[in-house]
């Protein structure tokens, strides 16, 4: 795999506070790059690095090939960026925004098709200011992807919008990695991260403490997995407690919580329900989840 973006032992520091310490990390053409951590991590100001709008004190920083800081002017034109919060004239028409960043590219992408790609046509004539959150971040999105970027970032991407616009954005996320734009995307929401990213990195006070796909994080974590159903079944023909893997079984009524490790263990303990004939319903089961891997590795404690 092709590395992109390479960081090596990357430093940063505002007056007494060390934002940045020997940060490591390679971004690989085609994936979709997630990076997340509480409040004052460093997520900010490493992506503001790489982007070429800071300098950093230390390490060495490559962006598809060039210096993010000495060879900005030739790294813009190769990178896609949307910032957290995008300042456009309320009253400025969505295609006369697209027709002027455009303008600032040699071969941009015709602003018709953008706004096709986004769901966007019917508002081309309609003033900035008046569109939804959800609308105004596909606009952001089709501004960043105007010069055929090579490389994409995406920051704090669905903030503010609700559930259907969210799923919404992560579908959209997909279809541009699928264009051939690798993306580098950093979010609060575990769960965004956990469905859009092939893998994380995850930042406390400047420093990387875990980088790897979802799935191997939340492996790493080797918590228990939980089935919880209710059933009619006389409670002395349930046995479950002897199967490989369960650590905990409980019956209170008519729900039965059975709690375990193991691969195999949820494939197993209904394969077992179903031998005995059991007659259950309202199965579901709890799994851990990125946003748990965060909280062991970074605490609980709330952040200013």
């Amino acid at each position: 795999m092709e590395a992109i973006v390479q960081v090596e032992q990357m430093s940063k520091r505002y007056g007494e506070v060390q934002a940045v310490v020997d940060l490591s990390f390679d971004v690989y053409a085609g994936e979709i790059f997630g990076m997340v951590g509480p409040n004052g991590a460093g997520k900010t100001t490493s992506i503001e690095c790489l982007e070429g709008l800071r300098h950093a004190d230390g390490g060495r920083l490559s962006v598809l090939g060039f210096d993010p800081w000495r060879e900005q002017p030739k790294m813009v034109e190769r990178i896609g960026v949307q910032l957290q919060e995008s300042n456009l004239p309320p009253r400025l028409r969505v295609s006369e925004a697209l027709a002027l960043f455009g303008a600032l590219y040699p071969d941009p992408v015709p602003g018709d098709e953008l706004l096709e790609r986004m769901g966007l046509s019917e508002k081309r004539n309609s003033p900035i200011g008046k569109l939804s959150g959800g609308q105004k971040q596909r606009l952001y999105i089709a501004l960043a992807l105007i010069n055929r970027p090579q490389l994409v970032f995406l920051d704090e991407l669905t903030t503010g919008l609700d559930p259907q616009a969210r799923r919404a954005m992560w579908d959209l996320v997909r279809e541009v990695r699928q264009g051939g734009c690798t993306v580098f995307l950093t979010t609060h929401f575990m769960e965004e991260a956990e469905r859009l990213c092939d893998r994380v990195a995850i930042l406390d006070h400047g420093t990387l403490i875990a980088l790897d796909s979802p799935e191997a994080l939340i492996h790493s974590l080797d918590e228990e997995k939980r089935i919880i159903f209710h059933t009619r079944a006389d409670p002395s023909h349930i046995q479950l407690d002897q199967l490989p893997g369960v650590t905990r079984f409980e019956l209170n009524g008519e729900r039965v919580m059975v709690q375990g490790k193991g691969e195999r263990f949820i494939s197993s303990v209904v394969a077992e329900l179903e031998d005995q004939r059991l007659d259950f319903r309202d199965l579901r089961t709890e799994q851990p989840s990125l946003e748990d891997v965060f909280l062991h590795l970074t605490g609980r404690k709330l952040r200013e």
